[in-house]
């Protein structure tokens, strides 16, 4: 019972304090970090390789959203845009990995 008394009067405050300062500067240096996955995805969206693909998404997505009674998915159209977009980081992404 005192060895836990002396724990909770020397040693638990300043730890958690020490602890807290320590986890505030791991977030700032975690959002410094920048995936090059989500960059490289982003830079192929916008490419012409699948700017077909996701122009037929698009579409597909416009037409299912107008109709309140449908069974028409747009998951043909959402695979073509992922395959064509994964394709195009799989060229790319390769170069970034150290």
């Amino acid at each position: 019972m005192v060895f836990e008394n002396k724990m909770i009067m020397y040693g638990e405050p300043d730890d958690k304090e020490e602890e807290a300062l320590a986890e505030e500067e791991g977030e700032e240096e975690e959002e410094d970090m920048v995936d090059p996955l989500e960059t490289i995805r982003a830079k192929c969206e916008a490419s012409e390789h699948c700017a077909h693909t996701r122009e037929r998404l698009e579409a597909c997505t416009a037409r299912v959203g107008s109709r309140s009674h449908t069974e028409e998915e747009c998951t043909e159209e959402l695979f073509d845009f992922l395959h064509a977009r994964d394709h195009c980081v799989a060229h790319k992404l390769f170069h970034n990995v150290k």
